[in-house]
């Protein structure tokens, strides 16, 4: 067995015992995690641990999250292939290409320099051409391109900002983790109904901090 052949075989065996044995149903999530070369998106010291059940190091203190928090974040938005997406925390660029193989556009935001300047290599590499990239702060959002059907957000402020729910369209969801660093954090499934901000907790999550200070 060839090196190609063992990658493609463990991102098989992460699909199946990580993502579908752990309830994740939406087919064009599973697909698009068949597909995506994780590999390609974590430091070559970390290659043959790509597609483990854990989170990875990325740089900048930064991580690439556990596939399965992954799947579970890109289901629980629902997207469709008409939705245009807002994604706060670009990292390593995995999380954005599962949305990119599924909505129409996906609009990127990372504030660490090195980090987006990889992710958009990367990306660019396998040929995705519905992606933008902004090297800026994720508590601005993105407020020329809103409103937004989908906003996910890979860092966990300590409140959701107002900022990202008024680019958020009216019925539209966002799924962001709240809280300080380590378990404490919680992952909302947050829709918009005109007036009325309707939070749904998903689970305890631990994500890296989302900072307003300029790195």
């Amino acid at each position: 067995m060839d090196e190609n052949e063992k990658l493609i075989n463990l991102r098989n065996n992460m699909v199946n015992t990580q993502i579908i044995a752990r309830n994740i149903s939406d087919h064009n999530v599973v697909n698009a995690m068949k597909k995506i070369p994780r590999h390609l998106f974590v430091d070559a010291n970390y290659i043959n641990e790509a597609y483990s059940d854990y989170p990875l190091p990325i740089g900048f203190g930064q991580t690439i999250s556990q596939p399965y928090i992954v799947a579970l974040m890109t289901e629980e938005l629902e997207l469709v292939k008409t939705d245009k997406v807002l994604e706060i925390g670009t990292g390593s660029g995995y999380q954005t290409a599962v949305l990119a193989e599924i909505a129409r556009e996906v609009f990127t935001v990372e504030k660490i320099t090195g980090l987006i300047k990889k992710a958009e290599k990367t990306l660019n590499s396998l040929n995705y051409k519905n992606i933008h990239f902004s090297n800026s702060n994720g508590y601005d959002g993105w407020v020329e391109e809103a409103p937004f059907d989908k906003i996910i957000v890979t860092a966990a402020p300590k409140e959701v900002p107002k900022s990202l729910l008024d680019q958020l369209k009216n019925g539209g969801i966002m799924i962001i983790p709240i809280g300080f660093s380590g378990w404490s954090q919680t992952l909302y499934k947050i829709k918009k109904d005109g007036k009325n901000i309707i939070r749904q907790e998903i689970c305890g999550v631990s994500f890296v901090p989302m900072v307003k200070d300029e790195i």
